[in-house]
């Protein structure tokens, strides 16, 4: 949840079940998702803003394969920097963020500073990044690399549990 929105008062199961349908197809009408939840669409709307608003829906996305787009290869790097002084984490997330090539940066507790996803082209592409932007970088001290072989299991979001039909 972003620093900047106050979160509504407690979740009831609507709202649950509102993130959960929502999570899953991002695209559906609201007189589906109205349909689901068993509340009108006028108030499914409602709520679907005030979910925005208060920080529990961040945005919405499509779901792109990288291997039609080029991607072939996902790496996991882990960086550890010189300083982990503030200003200095700070600086080396905003230059990262500059680099589309990396799609998460996860700062981490540990003997890593931070967890990098990486999609590339090939892994000569991937190499030359790191070669020409990541070690390069100011406060970097090192990098290691662990390359996928596949992904098994890739789902959006977090686990939002709602009661079943019937209970």
């Amino acid at each position: 949840m972003s620093a900047n929105h106050t979160p509504r008062v407690k979740l009831d199961e609507i709202d649950l079940k509102i993130l959960h349908d929502l999570q899953a197809d991002g695209r559906m009408t609201n007189v589906e998702l109205a349909r689901r939840v068993g509340i009108s669409a006028p108030p499914c709307l409602r709520r679907v803003r005030a979910l925005e608003e208060s920080g529990y829906i961040r945005g919405y996305h499509a779901d792109l394969a990288p291997k039609s787009l080029g991607y072939n290869v996902t790496v996991f790097a882990q960086v550890g920097l010189h300083s982990q002084a503030e200003p200095d984490l700070v600086a080396f997330e905003t230059l990262i963020n500059g680099w589309p090539e990396v799609r998460e940066c996860h700062m981490l507790a540990g003997e890593t500073d931070f967890l990098l996803k990486i999609v590339a082209a090939d892994w000569e592409t991937y190499q030359g990044f790191v070669t020409e932007k990541l070690t390069a970088a100011p406060n970097v001290a090192n990098v290691k690399s662990a390359l996928t072989i596949r992904a098994s299991k890739q789902v959006p979001g977090v686990p939002v549990l709602v009661a079943e039909e019937g209970e």
